[in-house]
């Protein structure tokens, strides 16, 4: 028996992070009963997306052409090598207008579980990047979970024994929050990490 469109639809939008089916079948009933011409708007922004982005050849990222704007920049610092885990993660940083250098965006963190190694994540690239003379300080901006402290580990490591500055965001308390409400383990790092 082969499934109708409907429900092919409903299970292509499963596909997403953090959507269920019950989530499916309301975005699925949405467009075809009260917007066909936004599900049409999406179905060709999705084939041309796919069509047309590729990873920049210099920090991995998401882009048309062969390097990204910001690789493209020439008034970026790239003194300043910023290592995040996906496209998402270097938007955020930029969102913030804090951070002038560049990046390397590795696509994923370690996860041995998964079966994501060095490899996976382009760690070769990046150690490479980061010894061509320009970087002079590699600053990890990881997730703070098992695997982006991995991640973290791995890479510092492999990053210090070739004599590059590594540094590491820092970590703690929330501004605006309340001690008592805060999870241990943030408390804890904010204890060891205090300046």
């Amino acid at each position: 028996m082969t499934a109708s469109s409907l429900d092919a639809l409903i299970d292509a939008l499963r596909r997403l992070p953090g959507v269920g089916l019950k989530s499916a079948q309301r975005m699925a009933f949405h467009l075809l009963q009260h917007d066909r011409d936004g599900a049409l708007r999406i179905a060709a922004a999705l084939q041309g997306a796919v069509s047309q982005v590729r990873h920049c050849s210099r920090c991995r990222t998401f882009t048309e052409g062969a390097l990204c704007a910001i690789c493209s920049d020439a008034s970026r610092d790239a003194r300043q090598l910023c290592v995040v885990e996906t496209p998402a993660d270097q938007a955020a940083l930029e969102r913030t207008g804090s951070y002038r250098g560049l990046y390397f965006v590795l696509m994923g963190r370690l996860s041995p579980l998964d079966g994501v190694g060095a490899r996976d994540i382009g760690a070769q690239a990046l150690l490479e990047r980061a010894a061509d003379g320009s970087v002079e300080e590699v600053i990890l901006a990881l997730s703070f979970t098992a695997e982006g402290e991995a991640t973290a580990h791995v890479l510092s490591e492999a990053l210090r024994a070739r004599g590059v500055k590594v540094t590491r965001l820092a970590r703690g308390v929330p501004a605006g929050s309340e001690l008592e409400y805060v999870d241990l383990s943030t408390i804890a790092h904010a204890l060891v990490d205090r300046h």
